[in-house]
């Protein structure tokens, strides 16, 4: 699940070689909404501790 940021990221730079500037940056912009979305699912969980 946490590796499709880089995933993103890593589509983002080929894009940007391949000199695709706007859809390299849409892609990084996706991949900074995808990366907040999966910090606010895990930040929220709850933590099962048993001590």
């Amino acid at each position: 699940m946490m590796a499709l940021p880089f995933f993103g990221i890593f589509l983002a730079c080929i894009l940007a070689w391949m000199h695709a500037r706007l859809p390299a940056v849409w892609v990084v912009v996706a991949t900074i909404v995808l990366t907040l979305v999966l910090f606010r699912i895990h930040a929220s969980d709850a933590i099962n501790i048993d001590l």
